[in-house]
């Protein structure tokens, strides 16, 4: 599928390709997405960027899409996808960007402004808010709160399951994942699981969708990852405490221009509801720190109008 105004490439960062989605010239605004998504995740957001003058660019992430897909599990580690980010800036003529990131999007954009604040001149975060490094091992700290529990990041751990589940029909898989997620599901009503459930068998069917997402939408969707398949996008869930030993003595404070969208209806936002109150005290300079009521977690294709207003508003105060 096409989107008026907006025309794909692929591009060498960091050893691979990745494929990018861009319009508009100017200064170079960075759009990351996250799982399960793509490039199309931001579709509302090119033409209303690039009317204001910037050059707006999504990539398909490592394992995403038309971008490349290395082998290894090791290869998803955030270390390594940062290191696309940065390398996609000069490899697109560039000597900064602004950096911002929805879901697995977000944490790789707050790292890139936090190792590379010579390359990221303002940063944005969606539905994810900044989290400094923890001072424990990731994933036994998960295992010990969720010990009996179904945490889907747990589930994510073991390779080839979680692929499998999804891989064996994909429409539905997708259809399932993007609603459960969205404001239009109450969280609370869904059936309670144990560690030993999968994750989308007892997930409601839905029998109508949403406005934000049209069959078209879930056809691109289904379309890319029955092509690309799930085991890069997952792999990005098994590297938690690679990152975290390699990240040892990282800086904590974030002093670029940064902003920070999400909605009430997230379950992410939820679950890091601390953290959010927390982001004030190691995001310096957090110029927006805005909650949209009543959405879900696929917060700019949700609410496309709110999300542009606040990235333009964002852009206007860095750039005035």
């Amino acid at each position: 599928m096409s989107w008026p105004g907006v025309t794909q490439r692929r591009v060498a960062t960091n050893g691979i390709e990745l494929n990018i989605a861009e319009a508009g010239e100017g200064p170079l605004v960075l759009l990351l997405h996250g799982f399960p998504e793509s490039w199309y995740s931001w579709r509302h957001q090119f033409a209303p960027l690039a009317a204001a003058g910037y050059h707006v660019v999504a990539p398909d992430m490592r394992g995403y899409g038309k971008s490349d897909k290395p082998p290894e599990i090791t290869d998803y580690v955030q270390t390594e996808v940062i290191k696309d980010v940065i390398g996609l800036i000069p490899a697109l003529g560039y000597d900064n960007a602004v950096v911002i990131g929805h879901d697995w999007g977000a944490p790789t954009a707050w790292s890139t402004a936090l190792f590379h604040p010579d390359k990221v001149r303002a940063v944005g975060g969606l539905s994810v808010p900044f989290m400094p490094r923890s001072p424990v091992q990731p994933m036994p700290m998960l295992r010990e709160i969720y010990k009996g529990q179904f945490f889907y990041q747990l589930y994510f751990q073991e390779p080839g399951v979680a692929e499998a589940e999804f891989e064996k029909d994909m429409h539905t898989a997708l259809r399932k994942f993007l609603i459960m997620a969205a404001g239009e599901t109450d969280l609370t009503t869904l059936a309670p699981k144990t560690e030993d459930d999968d994750l989308l068998t007892s997930l409601p069917y839905p029998e109508t969708l949403p406005k934000w997402l049209t069959a078209a939408d879930l056809d691109f969707y289904v379309s890319e990852f029955t092509a690309s398949g799930m085991r890069g996008p997952i792999n990005y869930y098994r590297n938690h405490d690679l990152h975290w030993q390699l990240t040892e003595g990282a800086p904590m404070e974030i002093h670029q221009p940064a902003m920070f969208i999400a909605g009430t209806a997230d379950g992410v936002v939820m679950m890091a509801a601390a953290a959010i109150e927390a982001m004030p005290h190691f995001v310096k300079d957090l110029r927006i720190n805005k909650m949209i009521p009543g959405i879900g977690h696929w917060t700019q294709q949700e609410a496309p109008e709110a999300v542009n207003e606040t990235i333009l508003e964002f852009l206007r105060n860095i750039d005035s």
